[in-house]
């Protein structure tokens, strides 16, 4: 089973939704970069369970432990590794999953691949499994902010099924940005789209349902050069590692789908100079051309569907391959979104010091 990404900084997650732990080793991690467990805890706490009323009521502190690669709160450029261990498994909500595949979620096609599965709370394809990958984003953000003192990532809930957040400020900073996303519980950049969502989010959970929608990225301060000019594009390996992650349905970046409706003339991003510096006067690109960042920023979007799970009856098939129904119950999210948001930086944090990493050790 393929658990791992990237060349330089590369990572390892393992674990499974109820069993003793998840974690992550890190490996390529630069010596004396400052960590601490306090590092991980805050981007593992916006992750966690239980953090307010739209998502799953799962109640799990989520507490780091570092068991190696950190001495004196520095790396020591040797493998890092981490756990979080889970402490509210509930495996009596999963007995009827033990032969009954939940529409639309993995629990066939794991049983096709492998004969054998983590039954309870959906094992490696829970979206538990992404701890490991929150805090080596952690790590990977502090080796970014000590080599790039301008990199900052932000990403903000842009729709919830039909319901649209306005567009940011662009004159905001990275930093405001983030403050007035973590200001409400759906994480989105708009107070009154906020309102919105979170009612519509409830609406539905009161109803045993979910829904989906679309997370948008900003990445600032990513300087020309990261990224390779064929099989490893950057905006290709940030597609991978988006659509690594649980529920998560398309990926685009720039004009994405839209810049379709455009002509060349009207999509091409005109240069200029701005003080010794190379600029593009729009940013249709999203920050990257020809797999290789440009030095703008980089923006893109990620769709996720409605929550597999839901609390009503569905037809289905069991594992006899027999027509039947189930009836899920357990603690699930009735929106993936708001919890999604610390995913979609950390996967942003770690393909961005795998590349800067790898140009660093192409020109010195």
């Amino acid at each position: 089973m393929a658990s791992n990404l990237g060349t330089l900084f590369r990572i390892s997650t393992f674990g499974e939704s109820h069993g003793v732990g998840v974690g992550v080793i890190v490996d390529g991690c630069p010596p004396r970069i400052a960590l601490t467990e306090a590092d991980l805890q805050y981007e593992l706490d916006r992750r966690r369970p239980g953090q307010s009323k739209i998502v799953t009521p799962r109640k799990e502190d989520d507490k780091a432990e570092i068991l190696s690669g950190v001495l004196d709160g520095q790396t020591l450029g040797t493998p890092i590794a981490m756990m979080v261990r889970n402490t509210d498994q509930r495996p009596s909500a999963y007995t009827e999953m033990q032969t009954a595949y939940r529409p639309s979620h993995a629990d066939y096609t794991y049983d096709a691949k492998y004969g054998i599965r983590a039954v309870s709370g959906g094992g490696r394809a829970s979206a538990r499994e992404t701890i490991g990958r929150v805090a080596a984003g952690a790590i990977a953000r502090k080796v970014l902010q000590a080599s790039l003192p301008d990199y900052g990532c932000v990403a903000y809930v842009k729709t919830v099924q039909n319901l649209h957040a306005a567009a940011p400020d662009p004159s905001a900073s990275i930093q405001d940005l983030a403050t007035s996303i973590e200001s409400n519980i759906v994480r989105t950049n708009d107070p009154v789209a906020a309102e919105q969502m979170i009612a519509l989010i409830e609406k539905v959970r009161s109803e045993g349902n979910s829904v989906g929608g679309v997370i948008e990225c900003l990445v600032h301060g990513v300087p020309a050069g990261l990224g390779e000019p064929v099989f490893d594009k950057l905006e290709a390996d940030l597609a991978k590692a988006m659509m690594s992650l649980p529920a998560t349905k398309g990926f685009e970046i720039g004009s994405g789908f839209a810049g379709t409706l455009l002509s060349g003339l009207e999509h091409n991003d005109e240069f200029y100079m701005d003080q010794g510096q190379v600029r593009t006067r729009t940013n249709r690109s999203g920050g990257i051309q020809g797999g290789i960042s440009n030095g703008e920023d980089i923006v893109f979007r990620v769709a996720f569907k409605p929550t597999a799970t839901v609390l009503r009856e569905q037809k289905t098939v069991n594992n006899a391959h027999e027509d039947t129904t189930l009836s899920a119950r357990g603690r699930h999210d009735p929106c993936v979104l708001p919890r999604a948001v610390p995913m979609i930086e950390a996967m942003v944090h770690l393909v961005i010091v795998d590349h800067f990493l790898r140009h660093r050790a192409l020109v010195g």
